[in-house]
């Protein structure tokens, strides 16, 4: 998927394609999630749909749960929920973030000149 050390760099337009098929992965990672979140407040808890997706936002953005929570399953689910965003953070990161890290790294690594490289570097 990514170019190897002795190609060239990628054109600016095939780049921004590439970057918009991260943030499109990306989004699709946070929106399933949010699915995730919203299923569980509303069977779990018994949250309305409203309230089910404020608190899953609210806790898969990072700044914890809006409503009181009445029942032990839906205090266990929150807390496993608040588990899994932590990690959904750094994967959301990680996919938007590569592309940008490898052309920044390809970018530095670009040998100018094809015949300076040699046979063991091919």
């Amino acid at each position: 998927m990514f170019e190897r050390y002795n190609q060239p760099l990628l054109p600016r337009r095939l780049f921004l394609r590439r970057l918009a098929y991260h943030v499109a992965a990306a989004l699709a990672l946070l929106m399933g999630s949010l699915a995730l979140g919203v299923l569980g407040y509303r069977t779990l808890e018994g949250m309305g749909w409203i309230d089910a997706i404020l608190n899953a936002s609210m806790i898969l953005g990072g700044m914890g749960p809006v409503d009181t929570l009445h029942t032990a399953a839906g205090k266990l689910f929150a807390s496993a929920y608040a588990l899994f965003s932590g990690v959904m953070f750094l994967a959301v990161a990680g996919v938007v973030l590569t592309p940008l890290f490898h052309r920044l790294l390809h970018h530095f690594h670009i040998d100018e000149d094809p015949a300076s490289v040699g046979p063991e570097d091919a």
